[in-house]
Parts: structure tokens; sequence; C-alpha cells
């Protein structure tokens, strides 16, 4: 052999033996002699106290997984029993999270390119105790501190591929949000198939959609608070966090209440490193869909009880901001039912919540809390803030316009059929809510009513400080025969009801808002009936007195009745105020507070025969809302109409109400003829009773 060769083989032979060492080394080596030396470090960067209190090995074995040549290359696992990591200084607590062993397996190929790629690691008995401050610091969160700033960042990548756990416990004490969590992980014993637990339809959809969820295996108990209410709750989840493989979601169920809030859900999450997605059945309970404004930032309107089931679909890190859809839900507010999708986008300045809502029965009382108009006893279950006071009729209740500004909303709302007593004959229901930046409007609010549309534009400005309110109301072709079908004399009237009204106010409740009201009510009814029946079946014990003071039991027909109050900071005034019936003309005069709640009228009739009525004083009625009394003031019957043309004060509403005027099933409006003698300045024509 020559001395080339002969050098080539020494050397090779060299290598050879060089690298036989090395790997004896590796294999044999006493890993546990560089765990201060890791400790320090680990300790160093993350700037807490971090240790491997036990037994740290490395077992170099082949990677089934890797197929051809890469197979036989071994791959490094890892082992490191009773781990440890500190809590920042600002603690007083030591430990932040203890386990009790760590398992994990590193790809040598990999790190040539500078990736530490870890397809796996096991966690064994797992215990964290998270922590944050009012002031927003968060012992979960870490600081790196580079030791040159001008330095370029590191190429190196680190790559986990899923997180496998078994039993373990974290706390939460979160003082910002306060939040007081404690959870409990506990092996199921037997894993729990997913399509037992969401059904085999809903597991046929996942695995459609290129999922294939993994079983349940272990059980959730949670207990403590959330946004400072109660919660307590358990549940079921997997046990491989697939972190990078969207084909295999993880699952959850969960069965949660918290304060007065129920919830159930089940169903998948992927991508949990990112939480990239959500797909959940999920069913919501409680007293008030308002009361689910702490849980979840959404702004919903206070209500009866209600329960829906829908289907949940989130998109949690959308370049707009976070998508959640709550789709083709059902439920139910109060006895009304509930359907529809609703969209919240967790987008930047505001988040905004869209979509739209029907309800094929809606029973009108359940839209009381909209406006805290429900009884004492139930704004209680819903947890109202106010009390209705005894003594009042408007309602008292507080709307929640500090709320207002932390959402957007775009919904549309349906009531195709109203279920209500015989006093309001209100077929339909429909509206366009818009909220934007503290501004609320319905535009329209729009109801069927007796045959006619009831169309209000209404906007609240909640950004003033008290509330400014506007309401613009149109009623027309209200048929009487329909308001009142139950009344004999009705039922064969042509007549109408029409109206206007244009308010605007300041105040955070509907009493208030009314209580400092201006602008002005209009209302015309043509050929109509009145009789004392008519005003117990209306609910009206004082209407039932005056009508029986002026005509006796008997039914009279109404030719026209036109209404125009002038509203000034709640007190609503009669411009003019009149019923011209077969019988006589009657003239209300005198005011409405709507601040205080009072009335005090005055009735007076003129007759159009002799001794057609025998009243020689006019009729009063005064008092609060609630309870009016009426009776005979103690003054003669005077000539109204006369007088009043005379001062020419009833000419202008009287203009004014002509515009309401509208032909009723073909026949003349009655209202015309009196409008019009009043608007020329001619009393109608009346017979003067005798003394």
């Amino acid at each position: 052999m020559t001395r080339t060769p002969k050098i080539f083989a020494w050397t090779f032979a060299s290598l050879v033996v060089l690298l036989a060492i090395l790997v004896l080394i590796i294999v044999f080596f006493d890993w546990n002699r560089i765990k201060p030396a890791i400790n320090t470090k680990v300790s160093e960067e993350l700037h807490r106290p971090f240790a491997i209190n036990g037994n740290l090995a490395v077992v170099w074995q082949r990677e089934p997984d890797e197929g051809g040549w890469r197979g036989w290359v071994p791959w490094p696992h890892v082992v490191a029993d009773d781990l440890s990591l500190g809590n920042p200084d600002w603690l007083k607590q030591p430990q932040m999270v203890t386990l009790k062993r760590v398992e994990l397996r590193i790809s040598p190929l990999a790190l040539l390119a500078q990736r530490v790629v870890i397809p796996r690691i096991d966690l064994t008995e797992p215990n964290a105790d998270l922590q944050r401050l009012a002031d927003g610091r968060a012992n979960w969160t870490f600081k790196f501190d580079p030791k040159d700033p001008d330095a370029e960042p590191s190429n190196w990548v680190v790559d986990i591929g899923a997180i496998g756990f078994d039993k373990g416990h974290v706390i939460l004490d979160d003082q910002h949000l306060k939040t007081q969590l404690d959870v409990l992980i506990d092996p199921l014993g037997k894993p729990i198939p997913f399509s037992d637990i969401v059904g085999d339809k809903a597991a046929k959809t996942a695995v459609e959609k290129g999922g294939a969820p993994q079983d349940y295996a272990f059980a959730l108990k949670v207990k403590g608070q959330y946004h400072a209410q109660k919660l307590e709750g358990s549940g079921k989840i997997g046990g491989l966090l697939a972190l990078q493989d969207a084909t295999r979601p993880f699952p959850l169920q969960a069965q949660l209440k918290i304060a007065d809030t129920r919830i159930e859900l089940a169903g998948t999450l992927t991508d949990p490193l990112n939480l990239g997605s959500l797909d959940l059945r999920l069913k919501l309970a409680g007293t008030s869909l308002g009361n689910l404004y702490p849980l979840t930032g959404v702004i919903l309107p206070d209500t009866s009880p209600y329960a829906t089931d829908g289907h949940l679909f989130a998109k949690l890190h959308e370049p707009s901001g976070a998508v959640y859809r709550y789709e083709a839900f059902n439920g139910k507010i109060g006895e009304s039912d509930i359907h529809g999708s609703l969209t919240y986008v967790a987008s930047q300045p505001r988040p905004k919540l869209s979509g739209s809502l029907l309800s094929e029965q809606l029973l009108f009382a359940d839209l009381a809390p909209l406006i805290g108009a429900d009884s004492n006893a139930k704004q209680q279950v819903r947890g109202g803030d106010s009390k209705q006071p005894t003594d009042k009729v408007l309602p008292v209740e507080e709307f929640r316009t500090e709320r207002w500004r932390d959402m957007d909303a775009d919904v549309e709302f349906t009531g195709k059929r109203i279920i209500h007593s015989e006093k309001l004959p209100i077929n339909d229901l429909f509206t366009h809510l818009v909220l934007t930046d503290g501004v609320l409007s319905l535009e329209p609010l729009r109801f069927g009513v007796a045959g006619g549309n009831l169309e209000a534009q209404i906007r609240l400005n909640g950004r003033t400080e008290p509330m400014e309110g506007q309401a613009k109301i149109t009623a027309r072709k209200f048929k009487l025969k329909q308001l009142f079908p139950t009344f004999e004399p009705m039922k064969t009237s042509f007549g109408e009801l029409n109206g206007d009204a244009d308010i605007s106010g300041r105040g955070n409740s509907v009493a208030k808002l009314l209580g400092s009201a201006n602008g002005n009510l209009k209302m015309l009814i043509n050929d109509g009936a009145i009789s004392r029946e008519l005003m117990e079946l209306a609910g009206l014990n004082v209407g039932n007195y005056v009508v029986g003071k002026i005509f006796g039991d008997k039914e009279v027909k109404i030719n026209c009745a036109a209404a125009d109050f002038d509203i000034k900071t709640g007190l609503a005034t009669t411009r003019l105020f009149v019923f011209d019936t077969e019988n006589a003309i009657v003239y209300i005069d005198g005011t409405v507070n709507m601040a205080t709640e009072q009335l005090d009228l005055t009735i007076t009739p003129e007759s159009k025969g002799w001794r057609l009525i025998s009243l020689r004083s006019p009729l009063y009625v005064r008092g609060k809302f609630i309870k009016p009394q009426a009776g005979v003031k103690a003054v003669p019957l005077m000539l109204r109409g006369a007088g009043m043309v005379a001062l020419g004060v009833i000419a202008a509403p009287a203009a004014g109400l002509l515009a309401l005027i509208a032909p009723s099933g073909g026949e003349p409006n009655q209202c015309a003829p009196l409008l019009e003698q009043m608007k020329a300045g001619k009393a109608p024509v009346t017979v003067k009773p005798t003394k």
C-alpha cells in the first residue's frame, strides 16, 4: 500500500473512531451535569427562576414516521422530571407552573436548517397559577431583552406540532377582568367518541369539512367568578392540542352557569395555538338578553326570560377583526318565538353586530322590557335597576346609554303576528335598528294596527347626557270597527283614526323624555260611536263617568273627534279638542302634564237640540294618570264655541287638522265640514239649551 492510501485509510479510521466516541459520549452522557447551566440560562432569558429539579435524560431512537434514509437517523427523545417555573418578582407566590414530567423529541436534521421541530410535547400533571393585576401586569407574559438591541433577529424557528397532557390544575386570578377561575382536568378513564357528544350528523359534517375530531379524553370542572359573576360548570375536552394540523380539530363540550345565564356548547376548536376558529352548537338561556353584556360585551336589549339554540362559527384571526356568526338559531323570549342569524365583528374603532331576526308569533307583552314597561316583579327577575313607583304610569327605568358607544349595530326585526288583548288590535311589527357611535335609531318602527299603519322614526342620542330623543309618528287608516271589535255600534262603521305626532325631549327614561318633551300631537276620528259600554271595554272608568253625565246610558254617534295638543317641556295644552256628536258638540280644554303625570281637563258640552242633554255645568277630570278623578264644576255651563271663534283661537288648529282628512271606505269624511267652519272662524251650528 502506497503512502497516500495509507494516509486516507488512517484518516478515515480516525474519523470513524472519533464519531463512535462522540456517539458513545452522547448516548452515555449524564445530562444531569448540564442541568445547572440549563437552569441558569433559561432563568436569565425569562427573568424568573426556572429549574429542572428531577432527572434529565436523552434517549436516541429512530422515528417510525420518517421514511427512506431519514428513518435511519436517530432522534433525541428528551425526558425531564419535576420542572418548575417561578413568578416575576412583583408577585408573592413563588411558583407559576409546575410539571411532574415533560417528554419531547426533536428532529436532528431540521436543526441544519435552523428549525427546532418538535412534533409533540407530552406534559404530565401540569399545574399553573396564572395571575394578572389590575394594572395589566400578567405572569404569563415574558420579557426578552436582547444583549445587543441593534442585533439582527434570530433566524431560528421553533415549530411545535402538538401538546399532549393528562390530569392537571389551573388557577386564574385576573383582577383586570374581575375573574377568578379554578379548573380541574381529569382523565375520563375511557375516551368518548366525538359523535357520541355532538351527534352523528354534526360529526359527519366535521369530517366532510376536512376535519377528523379526536375523541373526548378529559373531564373539566370549573368554578369561580367571571367578570365578577359567579361561575360553575363542567365539560369534556380532547387529550391532544394539535397546534399545526388543522385537520385535527380540538373537541370541546361544556355546561356553564354564569350568574343567571346558562350556556351549553359542543363542537371544535381548530388551530388552538392561534385560536384559529370555532365550530360549536351553542345554547343560551337566562332571565334577560341584556345580562349577556358583562359576559360578552355585546349590547342586547332587556327582555323577558329567553332560551336559544343555534350554531356558532368563529374566525378569530380575520384582517378586519374576529368574526362570530350565530347562525340559524331558534328560541323563545318570554312567550314569543325568535329565529334568525347574527354576525358580530370585533372591528375597529368599534365592534359591530348585524343580522336579521324573525318572530312568527310575538306576544306584545314581551316587548314591555325594552322600555322598562314590565311589572316590578318581572323587572326584578331580569335584574332591572329601577323599580316602577306605584303612582307612576310612564316607565322610569333608565336606558343603559353608557354601553351604546361600545358597539355599533344594524339589525332588522320582523314580528309576523302579534298576540295581544282585544284592547290593542296590533297585527304585525317591523323595525330596522341602527346603532352608530352611541346614536340609536329605529327607522322605521312600523306596526300594523286595526287595518292601518303606525309608522315612527325614532332617534335617541346616547352621546349626550341626558339623552336626546326625537320621534315622528304617523297613524293612518286605523279602522274603528277593528279598534273596537266587540262594540256592536262600531261594527258597521266606516270611520277611521288618523294622527301625527312630532316630539323631542331629553332624559334617560321614557318618563323623563316625555316629561321634558316639546312638539305637537294631532288626531282625527270620524264616523264612530260612544257610550258608557265603550268606556268600560276600554277600561276607562273616568270616561265612563263623563259619558254617562253628558249622554246618559244611550249610545251616541260621533260625527268627528278632533284633537290638537301643543307640547312644551312636558306640558300638553289643548289648542283644539272637540267631539261633534249627533246630540252635542263637546269641547275639552286643559292640560296633560307628563312630567308630573297630572290631568287637568274641563269638558264643556253644547247641546244641538232642546233638552237633549241635561247637564248644566261643565265637568272636570283631574289628578294622577294612574287614577284620575272626575266631577261637576260648580260654575254654570258657558257657550264656549262662540267665544272661541270670536277670539279666533281655533282657526289655525282646525286648518292644521284638515291635512289628516282622508276618505273612509268611499264615504265622505264628516270631519271636513266641522273643521272648515272652524277654519273660517265660524262656530258649528248649535241650538242653545233652555234654561
